[in-house]
């Protein structure tokens, strides 16, 4: 188990994180999710010993993470920590870099392994391809191969998915989080996407302000948001006088009801239409499966 117990972090005398607590259960997936600059990346960083706590301590089981004045090496054996910039050998191989750290005492065992994680980040066809020569997303997706290969304890991924097409992050998302999921191997992203986490995590961790304001399953957050923060990372929503938070989704056009607007505008979304609305001078967003015309008055109701 992860436990992070009260921790505080200032840079160059900028309060980035306070007051932080929680834990993690071994084999869990949490995603922590945030604005820019909320303190994401940071807060990955703090839990591999990047930085020195201002206050606080951080555990894995019966292990401390201390920082740099206590270490030589940052990071501990069993943690793997990948960051948005890629530390890889651009001169060699993508299966030499995803082996570098094997034994090659065992050839045949490292070589399995190798094209084990291969499949796992589809790149089984640039195996003896040279790093310098892979795009941004491929460099990605060795990363990660490379940081599970000698199977990890805990990973921590920092926008994991950001440099990879959108017609391969289907599939490496749920490879990977399969995997991890398959070999108990507890894994933190930091994201702001969430189709990264959405259907990955067990629990999801929003920082704001410095602080932690939420805590609990995707699902939970996901159909009971708090404020307008955790909605909005959900996808459109709307902050009515009258229901509160309501996603685009949940508002349907009826034949009366008294919730009046007048269309602005139809956004094409490819199976439905997103469109936005005036309600006595408050903007609001639903969907619907055709494009309204402009200036058409209607009704919405909750469903």
């Amino acid at each position: 188990m992860l436990e992070v117990k009260n921790i505080y972090f200032n840079y160059n005398k900028t309060v980035v994180l306070k007051d932080i607590n929680f834990t993690v259960k071994t084999g869990d997936h949490v995603s922590i999710i945030g604005e820019s600059g909320s303190g994401k990346s940071t807060l990955l960083k703090l839990l591999y010993g990047t930085y020195d706590l201002d206050q606080g301590h951080i555990f894995w089981k019966d292990s401390e993470i201390l920082g740099p004045k206590h270490n030589l090496i940052i990071g501990p054996e069993f943690m793997k920590y990948v960051a948005q910039e890629f530390d890889l050998m651009p001169f060699i191989t993508v299966a030499e870099n995803i082996g570098a750290f094997l034994s090659n005492f065992y050839p045949e065992e490292k070589q399995e392994r190798i094209n084990e994680l291969l499949d796992v980040v589809e790149l089984k066809p640039f195996a003896k391809t040279k790093v310098k020569e892979l795009s941004g997303g491929q460099k990605q997706r060795v990363a990660l191969a490379r940081a599970i290969a000698k199977q990890p304890e805990i990973i921590l991924l920092d926008e994991p998915f950001s440099h990879i097409d959108n017609f391969k992050k289907q599939s490496l998302r749920r490879n990977l989080f399969k995997y991890l999921k398959e070999k108990n191997i507890t894994c933190i992203v930091a994201t702001h996407d969430k189709d990264d986490v959405l259907s990955y995590s067990d629990n999801m961790i929003v920082l704001h302000d410095t602080k932690i304001i939420a805590n609990n399953t995707p699902q939970q957050l996901y159909e009971n948001p708090e404020n307008k923060l955790i909605a909005s990372f959900f996808g459109e929503f709307n902050e009515l006088k009258s229901n509160g938070i309501v996603y685009a989704h949940q508002l349907k056009v009826v034949d009366t009801s008294d919730l009046k607007a007048i269309v602005k505008q139809s956004y094409y979304k490819g199976n439905y239409y997103l469109i936005e609305a005036d309600s006595n001078g408050e903007t609001v967003f639903f969907e619907h499966d055709i494009a309204l015309q402009k200036g058409k008055a209607i009704f919405l109701n909750r469903v």
